[in-house]
C-alpha cells in the first residue's frame, strides 16, 4: 500500500473492496503515466477521484457565494491544505486585486489536542486525542510561496496559517487583528469545544449575507459539531442548505 492509500480522505479504513481495488489502480495509473508531473496537474481531472472533484466544486460554490461580500475567509481544519488552498485560488482568480480578504486557516497541524463528553459516541477510529493529525504544515508554506509567485500583487501576503490549540491561538488571533471582518467561516473542527469557540469568536465579525459551513452538521461520527451549533447558535436560527451532489457538508446564509 502506497504512503498515501491508508490515509487517502482520512477515512481508508472504511471503503469497501471495490473502493479499495480503484484507489489501487488509480494510483498505480497515476504513477505509470507518461505524462511528467506538471502535464499531470495541469490535466488533473484524469486522476482525481469524483468526489475531491465535488469537493473542490463545493468550495466554490460556497465561494460565489460571498465573492461580494467584504471580509476575509476563515477555515477552521486544514488538514492537508486543498480546501484552504483551493479559496485562496479563486480569491486570485475571481477578485486579483482584493488584497484585503486572507484566507486564514487554523489548525494544530497534530492532530486533536483534547475532546469533551460531548464528542462522545463517534465509531471513527480518529475520535481520540491525536486523531485526524497532518502534519502539513511546512508543506503548505512552501505550497503558499510557490502561489504567491503565480497571482497580481503576490507581495502581499493572502493565505495566513494559525498553528496551534485553536482554544488559545482563535482568541490571540482576534486580540492581534482586531479589524477582522469574516465573509466565510468554513467549519471542521469536527469537537464540541473547538467548534463553540471558533463561533464565538468569529460569528459576531461575519456582516449579514456572510456564510458559515459545516463539514460535520448532522454526521454520526462527530456529534460534537452538530450539539455546538445548537448551542452557540441554535439550529433553528438557521436555514441549512446543501448541494445535491455533497452528502454531508451544508451551510447557511445569515440573513
Amino acid at each position: 500500500m502506497g504512503k498515501g492509500k491508508k490515509g487517502y480522505r482520512l477515512g481508508f479504513e472504511k471503503r469497501d473492496e471495490r473502493e479499495r481495488s480503484f484507489i489501487d489502480d488509480l494510483e498505480k495509473g497515476y504513477s505509470e503515466s507518461g505524462l511528467t508531473d506538471i502535464e499531470k496537474l495541469m490535466n488533473f481531472s484524469m486522476y482525481v477521484p469524483r468526489q475531491d472533484i465535488a469537493t473542490f466544486i463545493y468550495k466554490y460554490e460556497l465561494f460565489k457565494r460571498v465573492v461580494n461580500v467584504h471580509g476575509s475567509i476563515v477555515e477552521c481544519g486544514v488538514a492537508f491544505g486543498g480546501g484552504l488552498m483551493a479559496f485562496a485560488q479563486f480569491s486570485a482568480i475571481f477578485e486579483e486585486v482584493n488584497y484585503t480578504r486572507k484566507i486564514i486557516g487554523f489548525d494544530t497541524f497534530a492532530g486533536f489536542p483534547h475532546l469533551s463528553s460531548k464528542d462522545s459516541g463517534s465509531s471513527s477510529g480518529h475520535s481520540r486525542v491525536g486523531g485526524m493529525a497532518v502534519d502539513s504544515f511546512k508543506e503548505l508554506e512552501k505550497c503558499i510561496g510557490l502561489y504567491n509567485r503565480n497571482r497580481f500583487l503576490g507581495h502581499i501576503n493572502k493565505v495566513e496559517l494559525v498553528k496551534g490549540d485553536v482554544m488559545k491561538t482563535i482568541p490571540k488571533y482576534i486580540k492581534d487583528n482586531p479589524s477582522l471582518v469574516v465573509s466565510l467561516l468554513y467549519l471542521d473542527f469536527d469537537l464540541y469545544e473547538a467548534t463553540k469557540v471558533a463561533l464565538k469568536y468569529f460569528l459576531p465579525r461575519m456582516p449579514k449575507g456572510a456564510v458559515i459551513a459545516f463539514d460535520e452538521v448532522g454526521h454520526p461520527d462527530w456529534p460534537g459539531e452538530t450539539q455546538a451549533v445548537i448551542d452557540a447558535i441554535g439550529l433553528n436560527n438557521l436555514r441549512l442548505e446543501r448541494c445535491t451532489f455533497d452528502t454531508t457538508r451544508s451551510f447557511a446564509v445569515l440573513e
